[in-house]
């Protein structure tokens, strides 16, 4: 993907990175790590996430190998999700990304301010 002279990322890097990263799916990912749950566990869980939304974000990431959906033959029939080996593996990189932002939270919400305070004196 990328050597020391060169930061590439190409289209299908992309594709499944801003289907992984994605606000919702993070929040699902976060909820999934640490427990098994129904469609409606995960609605709760993320309130401002719609059932559409959500239902897309779950799909999306079936389709590529991080969650796994579980049909039980209950009254009324119930679905469960978990998250499977292979998304387990995002973990850690994501918990480096996060570790990232923590840290330097503070030199971004300066550049921020600056930012903010040169765009309101262009106006």
């Amino acid at each position: 993907m990328d050597t020391e002279d060169e930061f590439l990322i190409g289209p299908p890097h992309r594709e499944v990175l801003d289907q992984v990263l994605d606000k919702w799916s993070l929040s699902v990912l976060s909820e999934l790590c640490e427990r098994t749950c129904r469609f409606n566990e995960l609605r709760r869980a993320i309130p401002q996430v719609t059932q559409k939304s959500l239902t897309a974000t779950l799909r999306r990431l079936e389709r590529n190998g991080v969650v796994e959906r579980e049909v039980v033959s209950t009254r009324p029939v119930a679905v469960c999700y978990r998250i499977t080996p292979f998304g387990k593996t995002l973990r850690p990189p994501i918990d480096v990304l996060l570790a990232w932002a923590s840290v330097n939270m503070p030199a971004i919400t300066r550049a921020r301010e600056a930012f903010d305070a040169r765009e309101e004196a262009g106006r």
